[in-house]
């Protein structure tokens, strides 16, 4: 009976070792393995690490009952395992490290009859262990603020240091603060606590040195003084709010005046500025006008009025702090002139002018060129007009007589040579008086003899000249 009962022994306990990881293969990939740790830890520091198992994020998975399915499996060398506390669906375990470094912990879950069975769930992270002080410089103020670190000035600051310490390692250490706060403003204290009150605007750097002693057993059974230091920095940006704007500029104009309106903010930059026209002083909505960045406490808005009438420059101004409001009424009167109709007329009296000065710049030039070139009226006009054709366009014998008269009277002296008289062709004459008559004739020829006769009555004349061709332009 024996050889048949061993059959069914072995197939009896072949199903209960395939029992424990039916649960393990339908519960891969439902779970998820969470890792929470204290640390960073300073060396020589007691460090927690606790891993849960819990349900995918889809939450349709309820975690069985039984506590005692499931198996947690920890590496964490080189830390020094100090402890280890096993729940339900978690285990916790404490280890401190000597060294500094950061050191990979993992763990995983199997069920808790199988350990060669595929993980339920696993994780890892990385564990940093430093030889300085841990811990954090914690800036505050009664004011609370949108932004982060940006504070007021001349309000008071608390800054505060808070010892990373989970484990109480450094409950018998005494501590020793050295402050700087970036203005020039340094001191020590024994309490982790300071305030301090900035006075001007800009970024400062409040930094922290922290020694951390106590007494500490040795090897030889005695006791020795270990120390521990660290250094701690936090950026602040101190600001003033918005206290008003000072508005420096006219409150009456004329139209199609340039304004020039001076804002001076009473406030730390960089601002956002944004400003309007209205006919009343109401606040500006959002969106109503356009932002203009300012790097400084001081803006000029310049505007042109057309349209008489009263009017509201309505101003706002915010930093990362505040915001505030303000107006400016101006009033606005027609000018007596209108530009337009003014400059027209100004431009056509000044081009006149300009016109006026260079037609009688270039005459005078003119002028005063024949006057030097040409004493005298043309010749040739006189000669053909008096000489050769005075005889028949004066109407009598008289007045014929009388320009003979002035003629010889501008004879040269009878001491210089004899002026010799040309008598003009008659194609001067023709083209004025048309065809010649035989008395006209007659009287020329009579007035040529009696000038030939006060020729020859002078006295003797030196060599003739060369003769020249007589025309109508010599005399």
């Amino acid at each position: 009976m024996a050889p048949a009962l061993w059959p069914r022994l072995s197939r009896v306990l072949w199903l209960a070792c395939l029992l424990p990881l039916a649960p393990a293969e339908v519960a891969a990939g439902l779970y998820e393995l969470r890792l929470t740790t204290d640390g960073p830890a300073t060396t020589g520091a007691e460090v927690t690490i606790t891993a849960s198992l819990v349900a995918n994020e889809n939450g349709s998975l309820v975690l069985p009952s039984n506590t005692r399915v499931y198996r947690f499996h920890w590496i964490h060398t080189p830390l020094l395992l100090t402890g280890k506390t096993d729940e339900a669906f978690s285990s916790t375990i404490r280890a401190v490290g000597n060294v500094p470094g950061d050191f990979p912990v993992s763990v995983w879950v199997t069920a808790a009859d199988c350990w060669m069975c595929q993980p339920v769930a696993r994780s890892l992270l990385v564990l940093p262990i430093t030889e300085l002080l841990v811990g954090n410089l914690v800036v505050s103020q009664n004011t609370s603020l949108p932004w982060p670190s940006s504070y007021l000035t001349k309000t008071v600051l608390k800054v505060s240091f808070l010892l990373h310490d989970p484990s109480n390692f450094f409950k018998t250490a005494s501590f020793l603060y050295n402050w700087d706060f970036g203005d020039g403003t340094q001191m020590v204290t024994e309490d982790a606590v300071v305030y301090y009150n900035y006075s001007i605007i800009g970024t400062f750097t409040v930094k922290l040195k922290v020694v951390a002693e106590w007494e500490q057993a040795t090897q030889d059974a005695g006791k020795g003084i270990v120390q521990k230091t660290g250094d701690f920095s936090a950026s602040l940006k101190l600001q003033e709010t918005l206290r008003g704007i000072q508005v420096l500029g006219p409150t009456l104009i004329q139209t199609f005046q340039k304004m020039t309106v001076t804002l001076n903010f009473l406030g730390s930059p960089p601002l956002t500025v944004c400003w309007r026209l209205k006919p009343e002083c109401l606040p500006l909505e959002e969106g109503e006008c356009h932002p203009v960045s300012v790097a400084s406490t001081a803006y000029n808005l310049t505007h042109t009025f057309r349209d008489p009438g009263d009017y509201c420059f309505s101003i706002r101004a915010e930093n990362v702090i505040s915001k505030t409001h303000q107006y400016h009424r101006i009033q606005v009167w027609p000018s007596s002139i209108q530009p337009a109709v003014f400059a027209f007329p100004c431009a056509t009296l000044i081009t006149m002018m300009l016109a006026f000065i260079m037609y009688m710049t270039l005459r005078n030039a003119a002028h005063q060129k024949d006057m030097v070139e040409n004493p005298e009226p043309p010749a040739g006009v006189r000669c053909c007009c008096q000489m050769c054709c005075g005889p028949f366009l004066l109407e009598t014998p008289s007045e014929y007589l009388e320009v003979v008269r002035e003629n010889h009277g501008l004879l040269p002296p009878l001491y210089k040579s004899v002026k010799t008289y040309t008598v003009c062709g008659w194609s001067c004459c023709l083209g004025r008086r048309g065809p010649v008559s035989r008395a006209d004739q007659s009287s020329l020829n009579s007035h040529q003899d009696s000038e030939a006769g006060l020729v020859e009555a002078g006295p003797v004349p030196p060599p003739p000249s060369p003769p020249v061709t007589p025309t109508c332009s010599q005399v």
